[in-house]
């Protein structure tokens, strides 16, 4: 406790108090408990209404929200299938020509469309299609991204199938062609089953880093997107 004696003055500096007297200080040192004020605490919760009164209630911005996360299932959804059914195809020619050495030219393209999409952003493939490639207004956002990123999800789901069929053993394949099947025929009836089999987790896998990858270029918003009309594109996280 501080006593006030004629020409001492307490005064308040944070952890201490100093006494001045005659033009000296003297300090006495009184313990620091840490509490957060009751204030601080009235100030955050009335940023949090706030925030949530922006960001979901006013102009009904709810529906930004819940339309953003429908056109991003169809996105996902559909460019997973052309990625299985293009990667499917490349996985194929790639498979023959390591198996045969035949269908050197269609491997050659295949190896330099994965080289390209595969080296390169989706986002900056996103812009391309985007802003190059579908100029026109008549495509919708949701078509352009439907084949940005079914063509970009089809490069990683070729290597997928072509590492699950390089994995079945050869004997498969003899025992195919005893049996009196062609090439073709095996594949489909023999090694494709297995190979499909195999890289199932995998596919799944690539369904949830599409869904990633969707949601990662839609926050990128511009002046007339959500993130545009409540400059707080993070809130939709």
């Amino acid at each position: 406790m501080i006593r006030k004696t004629p020409g001492v003055f307490p005064v308040s500096d944070g952890t201490e108090k100093r006494l001045l007297q005659n033009g000296e200080n003297t300090v006495r040192r009184q313990p620091f408990f840490k509490s957060i004020s009751p204030y601080k605490e009235e100030n955050r919760l009335e940023k949090l209404k706030q925030a949530l009164y922006l960001n979901l209630i006013k102009d009904d911005r709810w529906q930004y929200l819940t339309g953003g996360l429908k056109n991003t299932l169809i996105i996902t959804l559909f460019a997973t299938l052309i990625g299985i059914a293009l990667g499917l195809l490349i996985a194929i020619v790639r498979a023959t020509h390591d198996k045969t050495g035949k269908m050197k030219f269609l491997n050659g393209v295949c190896q330099v469309y994965l080289t390209v999409i595969r080296g390169t952003p989706v986002v900056i493939q996103l812009m391309i299609f985007y802003y190059c490639i579908f100029v026109s207004r008549v495509f919708a956002g949701v078509f352009v991204g439907v084949i940005a990123f079914g063509l970009n999800s089809a490069a990683y789901v070729a290597e997928i199938f072509r590492s699950g069929i390089m994995s079945i053993d050869e004997g498969q394949m003899e025992a195919g062609r005893s049996l009196g099947f062609n090439y073709v025929q095996t594949m489909r009836y023999i090694i494709m089953p297995q190979a499909f089999k195999n890289v199932l987790p995998a596919l799944c896998n690539e369904f949830v880093v599409l869904h990633e990858r969707d949601f990662g270029g839609r926050l990128r918003g511009g002046a007339g997107s959500d993130e545009g009309r409540r400059y707080h594109p993070f809130q939709n996280v």
